[in-house]
């Protein structure tokens, strides 16, 4: 048996077909929801449901993914990544600039681009340190986030820097675009986070969740939203949209966090509006600090222009 998973369709995924709400509810790629829907593993209101089927705001989304115990055994594809570019590269460690829409590595129910599938398409041998799934992988960006994200090659990297990881000592900087203008202008949210208590694809700031802190200041004031640049001193899963939503200025474009399905369209996203623009961390061989800085990709750079 596989795992049932039952969401309430939140008011941003109004009118959406059904394979686009359940890739963008439960991260699994397009082509993967479309197979489920295929398969009858997709119920609405009760009825199973095509995968072109349009879901509606507040309906009952059912939704069957397959055990860990079903699916194959994970494996790293070779599979060129498009758009995917390398920052750093040398004996030890590659850094890469990861497009949205990919990976990091393979998972359950994720059919799309990887970050290590397109390592391997280009050639490059990794770290068999960890799972091996996500060889070589100390820190993990969402599908829907872009930018800066290092892998390790060597096996002493892996374990060098999978600690200065856990001790905080690696820079993680951010630029990220939300709703409405923070109070005060620059600050820090201290706010632990735990899986959303209904939602389980979601999480939220709970007293029982862990500890993570998020650093802030203003960058640039719009009419409808403001550029902030955050340090992240934790690495939770979606520590800031989580955090920024909490404090009701969603990521733009975020609508699995709250963020205004207008505002989104207006300026043409598709996704939320958060890259990860730097890391800074001293290189695990040679101990001299190494910053390696990412640009905005289009989709992001155009929606600022628009603004």
């Amino acid at each position: 048996m596989g795992e049932a998973r039952a969401v309430l369709v939140p008011d941003g995924l109004e009118g959406e077909r059904v394979d686009a709400a359940i890739a963008r509810l439960f991260g699994l790629s397009r082509t993967r929801a479309a197979e489920l829907a295929g398969e009858g593993c997709v119920v609405v209101g009760g009825v199973a449901a095509a995968k072109s089927h349009r879901v509606h705001a507040g309906d009952l989304l059912e939704v069957e993914l397959p055990s860990v115990a079903e699916s194959p055994t994970l494996q790293v594809i070779a599979e060129p990544v498009p758009g995917m570019s390398i920052l750093y590269d040398d004996d030890d460690i590659v850094v890469v600039d990861k497009p949205v829409g990919v990976a990091a590595h393979p998972s359950v129910g994720w059919t799309g681009p990887t970050v290590l599938g397109g390592l391997k398409a280009a050639g490059y041998r990794i770290s068999t340190s960890g799972a091996s799934e996500r060889q070589g992988i100390v820190s993990r960006l969402d599908v829907g986030t872009s930018g800066v994200m290092v892998v390790c090659k060597s096996e002493r990297a892996y374990s060098v820097l999978k600690r200065a990881f856990k001790q905080r000592s690696v820079d993680k900087t951010y630029h990220a675009l939300v709703q409405g203008l923070p109070d005060p202008l620059a600050g820090t949210i201290d706010a632990p986070i735990a899986r959303h208590p209904g939602q389980d694809y979601k999480f939220a700031v709970r007293e029982s969740g862990k500890h993570a802190v998020t650093h802030y200041e203003l960058l640039e004031a719009f009419r409808h939203a403001s550029l902030l640049e955050i340090h992240l001193e934790t690495g939770r899963t979606h520590q800031i949209r989580v955090h920024f939503a909490a404090l009701h200025h969603p990521c733009v474009g975020d609508l699995t966090y709250g963020a205004d399905p207008v505002l989104a369209k207006r300026l043409g996203l598709e996704r939320q509006w958060l890259h990860a623009v730097g890391l800074g961390f001293a290189h695990p061989t040679t101990g001299e600090w190494l910053t390696v800085e990412s640009r905005y990709p289009q989709d992001l750079a155009d929606a600022l222009e628009r603004l």
